[in-house]
């Protein structure tokens, strides 16, 4: 080798301290820091809200972190909010193929907290208890931020380039034109309160029950047609983080998105949950519950979140969210991950079963024994209905297309689409 080829490689040569700080940075960016605030006041001791940050993935790893937040805003009693706190997290987890890759676990998430919230509303609703709960539930990987929502609590993104975005839907009947034909289709009355004399007060409710919701965990006294399946949004961060801002309807009866995040901005998130419930306050004094998460994902290299840019006039704010093509390859998902730009992975809003399941779900049809989809029981392929399933069917039927299905998880699909009475008379068992 020349003394000029023996130049060449010493200059291309780096230090092993280069390569390991590379790598070290890298690492960061891969595994950003979660920081988190919470605040809040009572009106009716009716709120409740969940912080977990250290979930696994693959129990026992600590490399597969991910950290759950949620906001459970209970009505007509405390006893749904307290039973989806203790056991949502746990019926999303179990729902979740075993032994699976992080992509796969990611993409696997949607449908398991489709069925993680209607196990446990059914459940709940075997202890014949009248209350009910809204969720609003946020899991944080790495970058990838999934929130599955029911009700009118609600999580809003605030990102570096000053846009504020709304990751849940508000079922509310008053608002949601969509939810009250459903509910209507279904077998629901909507309308006002009348009182004495005739006159109609108030927001549109559901009759009977007068739930001024669509959707929820609970209220088994107002009918099925009030549905516990979310809405599920995931999208991926840039590297430069965001702040999620987690509350229940306390604070955005009285605040807007915007007005909660600029309230709070450049504030570390203890202190920015503290301004938010305070800016609610200042605004309308305390009429309801309020609790409020506010939960920073930032490079590890940063303390708190630098300060956020005042939102231009003629920002574009569709610039702000790009769907993820079904072709992407790595690199062209790594330049939707520039600085300001958030991936949209998925978004679904659909109360129907057999399009939040899918045809594609995971089981054996030659077992003899099929796992239903929802309870995760194993059940006889003939105590069911399966995607196949045929003689299960009277002619006049139409087949349930989805996945298998256990007698009660099916029964519960049916009320659901309005197709057999509610179940008012649940008893305890």
């Amino acid at each position: 080798m020349s003394k000029r080829e023996m130049s060449k490689v010493k200059q291309s040569q780096v230090p092993l301290a280069t390569l390991i700080g590379r790598e070290l940075r890298n690492e960061k960016v891969e595994n950003p820091f979660v920081k988190y605030g919470q605040a809040g006041l009572a009106k009716k001791g009716e709120d409740y809200f969940l912080i977990k940050t250290d979930c696994h993935r693959v129990p026992g790893d600590p490399s597969t972190a991910f950290s759950v937040f949620a906001v459970f805003d209970g009505h007509n009693g405390i006893s749904a909010a307290i039973y989806a706190k203790e056991n949502l997290l746990n019926n999303v987890l179990s729902a979740i193929p075993q032994d699976i890759s992080r992509d796969a676990w990611l993409q696997a998430l949607p449908r398991a907290l489709v069925v993680g919230f209607v196990k446990t509303d059914t459940e709940f609703q075997k202890k014949g208890e009248t209350s009910g709960t809204t969720v609003t539930f946020v899991l944080v990987d790495g970058w990838t931020v999934t929130v599955a929502s029911v009700g009118d609590s609600r999580c809003i993104l605030d990102t570096q380039g000053g846009v504020v975005s709304l990751l849940t839907v508000d079922h509310r009947l008053e608002e949601n034109v969509e939810e009250r034909e459903r509910v209507t289709a279904s077998g629901g009355e909507v309308g006002r309160l009348n009182v004495f004399g005739g006159n109609a007060v108030g927001p549109l409710r559901c009759w009977p029950g007068g739930l001024c919701l669509s959707r929820s965990i609970g209220d088994t006294d107002v009918g099925e047609y009030i549905v516990p399946i979310p809405h599920v949004k995931q999208v991926k961060l840039s590297n430069a983080g965001g702040r999620l801002i987690i509350a229940s309807d306390g604070i955005w009866d009285t605040i807007s998105n915007e007005t909660a995040a600029m309230s709070c901005r450049g504030l570390p998130a203890e202190l920015a949950a503290k301004l938010v419930v305070k800016e609610a306050l200042r605004s309308r004094g305390l009429k309801d519950d309020t609790t409020c998460l506010v939960v920073d994902i930032i490079p590890s290299d940063h303390p708190v979140l630098p300060p956020t840019p005042r939102k231009k006039h003629n920002m574009l704010t569709a610039l702000l969210f790009r769907k993820k093509s079904e072709n992407s390859t790595n690199k062209a998902t790594s330049k939707l991950s520039a600085v300001g730009v958030v991936e949209e992975l998925f978004e679904e809003g659909s109360a129907m079963l057999i399009e939040r399941l899918g045809k594609d779900f995971p089981f054996d049809k030659n077992s003899e024994i099929f796992r239903c989809a929802i309870c995760q029981v194993d059940q006889p392929p003939g105590n069911g209905l399966s995607v196949n399933s045929g003689p299960f069917f009277s002619p006049a039927s139409k087949p349930w297309e989805g996945p298998f299905l256990c007698t009660n998880c099916r029964k519960k699909k049916d009320a659901m689409e309005g197709k057999r009475p509610s179940s008012h008379t649940v008893t305890a068992q």
